[in-house]
């Protein structure tokens, strides 16, 4: 959990942790809790509760794996099901980038699949930190733009929900508590 701590090399799937971070988004304060989560087929009803309360998504696969990439436009497909609407903060995140060698989905694919998902692209590397903060920072700034009322809070708490499969593959949902956000990560 890169974004909060620091990286862990070995992998080891949760049905869910809990973390928080404290941070600035545009010189406005965030308590950004994140939950990571379990990925596992067995766990989908749990995941259609997390994506009831999530604003935002960020659903992030591995370069490195083409099963992890080829698994992203169902989790967005559950999403809009069940948010029932397109209409979502979300952002497709291209994890690994620091793995260049062992690349097996482009960039440019990332980027043609961020298109059919109607929404941005990003690639990172949890374990060099490249982007990670990037990823938050820029589906925060949708769920606020999101937001009605337009005015200014002292302080905001974000909730961050992360899903773990068995198998390495991050997608995140960023899920909404009353005024809050939540992060959904593989």
């Amino acid at each position: 959990m890169k974004f909060i701590f620091i990286f862990i090399e070995t992998y080891d799937p949760t049905i869910e942790d809990s973390y928080r971070k404290q941070v600035i988004i545009d010189d406005e304060p965030c308590v950004l809790e994140v939950l990571d989560t379990a990925g596992q087929e067995e766990y989908t009803a749990l995941r259609d509760q997390w994506i009831r309360d999530g604003e935002g998504f960020l659903l992030v696969y591995s370069i490195s794996s083409r099963s992890t990439f080829e698994r992203v436009e169902r989790f967005r497909d559950q999403i809009t099901r069940v948010k029932d609407t397109d209409n979502v903060p979300l952002m497709l995140v291209g994890n690994k980038c620091d793995k260049i060698t062992e690349r097996e989905v482009s960039r440019e694919e990332g980027m043609n699949m961020a298109r059919k998902l109607r929404c941005e692209f990003i690639e990172s590397s949890a374990k060099t930190c490249v982007n990670v903060e990037r990823a938050f920072y820029t589906v925060v700034r949708m769920i606020r733009a999101n937001r009605d009322g337009g005015y200014r809070r002292k302080k905001k708490r974000i909730n961050i929900r992360i899903k773990k499969p068995k198998r390495p593959n991050p997608i995140i949902f960023l899920r909404k508590k009353k005024m809050n956000f939540s992060r959904l990560l593989s």
